[in-house]
């Protein structure tokens, strides 16, 4: 090979291997997000507390970092997930029930299940937590999870048309990632009752080695399942 020509390989590949590596590098770490302060801000955040010496380090072990489970892995909107539950839970009440259907808050769902998306604001909490006991109690815990893990297996979100299993928010999904990979341990915080999270399939789950924590109170409440429907 010509001496020129060794070099000017040379010279090629440092620049190709170079340009990789300053890629690599410089690759957005949150490209859903839209540039500004709010995405400025969390990259600053990450720097400031993985950089050694800096006043705001870190250490390894001390990394933590805490997000809600609805609007992170599980859809809010309209409705969180437990609850889109519960209301497509009803139409199964009133058929063992049939005066129900004349009765709110269940006739309200039933509305809203044929499509008056207005009727949702006819929901008060009240109404919610009724519906919650009414349609996950009276039931042994096994029997709750089964049909949790049927319907969540079926169900598609009534605006996108798509299993829950496959909605999440791809932002957030980014931003526990990027923690993730400078050393921080997230956590996945939720109201949702812990049989309900139980039940969920590991998919949506699956790129997030995240902890979670569901409150006991549901669990408990899962677990004695003695109201009805009234």
């Amino acid at each position: 090979m010509k001496p020129n020509l060794k070099v000017s390989l040379v010279r090629f590949a440092a620049f190709a291997l170079g340009f990789v590596v300053t890629g690599v590098r410089g690759q957005d770490p949150l490209p859903s997000w839209n540039d500004g302060t709010t995405k400025q801000s969390i990259v600053d955040f990450v720097k400031a507390t993985t950089e050694t010496g800096g006043a705001k380090f870190v250490a390894p072990e001390e990394r933590i970092a805490t997000f809600d489970q609805d609007g992170t892995l599980w859809v809010e909107h309209p409705m969180y997930t437990q609850v889109m539950y519960c209301l497509e839970r009803v139409p199964a009440l009133v058929k063992e029930k049939p005066e129900l259907a004349r009765v709110a808050p269940y006739s309200t769902v039933l509305e809203l299940l044929k499509g008056d998306r207005a009727a949702m604001e006819k929901l008060t909490m009240d109404d919610l937590m009724k519906l919650l006991a009414a349609t996950s109690t009276g039931m042994s815990v096994e029997t709750f999870s089964a049909e949790a893990k049927k319907w969540i297996a079926e169900a598609k979100h009534p605006r996108w048309k798509k299993p829950y299993t496959e909605l999440t928010y791809q932002p957030m999904q980014e931003v526990l990632t990027y923690l993730r990979a400078n050393g921080f341990k997230t956590y996945i915080v939720t109201g949702g009752g812990q049989d309900s999270c139980a039940s969920m399939p590991r998919r949506p789950m699956a790129s997030h080695p995240s902890r979670s924590s569901a409150p006991w109170a549901a669990r408990r409440m899962a677990m004695t399942r003695t109201a009805s429907p009234s």
